[in-house]
């Protein structure tokens, strides 16, 4: 059997008939597989799942910088595999992508708990009121 090549999608023939049954296009390809976040509220935090599959541990980052979460992933090509036979077609990503999620400026890192498990990103964040800042009035010296 014969596969037919597809540029992003999965069949050839899906840019023609998704013109006639939806009136928007669904994006899709390789930038929507990438990177798959479940987002749960609970009483206390909110719980991060980003699905990273063929990712290592030592691959993924998590950064906290001015009240954003930025997580990034990256893959590599194994440069090895050309001496035992040539590629025809690959369809695993390489390279690297990231996704940030606002968590708010009262947050520091060690409030955020994250742990990797078979290929998937764990994150708790937890949920900080911010503090109220009490202004104290402050008042211009006039002079005369």
């Amino acid at each position: 059997m014969l596969l037919m090549p597809s540029v992003f999608r999965n069949n050839l023939f899906d840019d023609f008939f998704d013109d006639f049954d939806r009136p928007v296009k669904r994006v899709q390809g390789p930038q929507t597989q990438l990177m798959r976040t479940d987002v749960k509220e609970t009483e206390g935090s909110y719980e991060l799942d980003v699905e990273l599959p063929g990712v290592k541990k030592e691959d993924v980052k998590a950064q906290l910088k001015d009240g954003y979460l930025t997580i990034s992933a990256e893959t590599k090509f194994d440069t090895n595999d050309e001496k035992e036979g040539k590629y025809i077609r690959r369809e695993r990503y390489y390279g690297s992508s990231s996704r940030s999620f606002y968590v708010g400026e009262e947050l520091k890192e060690e409030d955020i708990k994250a742990k990797f498990v078979d290929g998937i990103l764990k994150i708790s964040v937890p949920k900080k009121q911010p503090e109220e800042k009490i202004e104290t009035p402050k008042f211009i010296q006039i002079e005369g």
